[in-house]
């Protein structure tokens, strides 16, 4: 078999498919995500915590060059500029990203296996008496006339 036809087999294989098709959408919410935590969480957070913006804590570990023309409390002048930086609070806005696209994959893996599951459905009849058990029955039932 030619490579060819293996690959061709694999990639129209189901799963590959579906496999691409999630991690487009994926892809696709991921950036709703991102808006949410950027443009309505993280507003709402820096209200609650007295104006503070994540996106602009940084710890200033090299020096600033004197061709500098920004904000040096600016992280993205300082990146923009080459100045080393420790940015953790992009990374709590990456954190906080990620417990809200978990928290949402969590509901709709929760919602999806209830639409699985059978809805209350009726306990089922018991199974048949095997023949074996009824004549063992019969036995007993005669030995103990």
């Amino acid at each position: 078999m030619s490579i060819v036809k293996e690959f061709k087999e694999f990639a129209v294989k189901g799963n590959v498919m579906d496999l691409a098709v999630g991690v487009i959408i994926g892809g696709a919410f991921s950036t709703i995500v991102n808006s949410v935590v950027r443009d309505l969480i993280m507003p709402l957070i820096g209200v609650v915590t007295g104006g503070l913006d994540f996106s602009n804590l940084f710890i200033r570990l090299g020096d600033i060059p004197p061709t500098f023309k920004g904000n040096p409390g600016s992280y993205k002048d300082l990146q923009a500029a080459g100045v080393a930086a420790f940015g953790y609070g992009s990374f709590i806005t990456a954190v906080i990203n990620f417990l809200i696209l978990a928290f949402i994959i969590f509901l709709m893996v929760k919602f999806i296996n209830k639409l699985r599951k059978p809805a209350d459905a009726a306990p089922a009849a018991p199974a048949p008496t095997p023949e074996d058990v009824l004549l063992l029955r019969e036995i007993r039932d005669s030995l103990k006339k």
